[in-house]
C-alpha cells in the first residue's frame, strides 16, 4: 500500500470518528427532554468551541515550527 493510499486511510478514518462522535453527541441531546438552552447559552458554546479549536490549532502549529525549525534538537555542550 502507498504512502499516499495509507493517509488517505488515516484521514478517513478520523473524518468518521469526528461524525461518530457528533452523531452520538447530538442524539445524546436531543433526547435529553428537560433540558432547554437560551440563545445566551449557544452562544457561549459556540465561541468555547471556536477558542478551544483556535488554541489546539495555534498550539500544534508552534510545535511543527520548533520543530522544523530544529529549537527541539538537544545539543552538545
Amino acid at each position: 500500500m502507498s504512502p499516499r493510499a495509507k493517509s488517505i486511510l488515516i484521514v478517513l478514518g478520523f473524518v468518521a470518528a469526528l461524525a461518530g462522535a457528533s452523531w452520538f453527541g447530538l442524539h445524546v441531546w436531543t433526547t435529553m427532554g428537560d433540558v432547554s438552552i437560551s440563545v445566551h447559552g449557544y452562544i457561549a458554546l459556540g465561541l468555547g468551541v471556536l477558542i478551544t479549536t483556535l488554541l489546539g490549532v495555534g498550539l500544534m502549529a508552534l510545535v511543527f515550527y520548533s520543530a522544523r525549525r530544529g529549537h527541539d534538537n538537544t545539543y552538545d555542550s
